[in-house]
């Protein structure tokens, strides 16, 4: 099912639009997006690259993942908030952070992601299924 989103950064210099039918969705429990996001986890939704628009300069930092491989994060330059991840891994995609799309009510995580790296007083939901790294894709 096709689900249409828009969503931004906290002071509105970065808006996005997105209509794909969402391929992951999933809570990133690695060191990077802990660190990143001040909290236990990242959450995503990935969608097709192609089947949206980003308004504004996005700025991205590279880094080398728990996977070996390039993972770049796109933030606002003006307010420094978190929007998207790109993984070498999986070019075609583009990971949205949960929290930055304007009506987040619709996200439902499928997976916990890198809980190898999750905090011990981080409680996930019991029903999600858990991997230790990435999935197989």
């Amino acid at each position: 099912m096709t689900t249409h989103f828009t969503g931004g950064c906290a002071c509105g210099t970065i808006r996005y639009e997105w209509s794909a039918e969402p391929v992951l969705a999933g809570n990133r429990h690695c060191r990077d997006c802990q660190r990143a996001t001040g909290g236990t986890f990242a959450p995503l939704v990935f969608v097709p690259y192609s089947a949206g628009t980003i308004t504004g300069d996005v700025k991205y930092r590279d880094i080398k993942g728990d996977s070996g491989h390039i993972v770049s994060r796109g933030f606002c330059p003006a307010c420094g908030a978190r929007l998207f991840l790109k993984a070498e891994m999986m070019p075609d995609l583009i990971g949205i952070m949960a929290g930055s799309i304007d009506d987040p009510s619709w996200f439902q995580p499928t997976m916990d992601i890198y809980t190898a790296s999750a905090q011990p007083w981080d409680f996930m939901n019991p029903n999600l299924p858990k991997f230790p790294n990435m999935p197989p894709m």
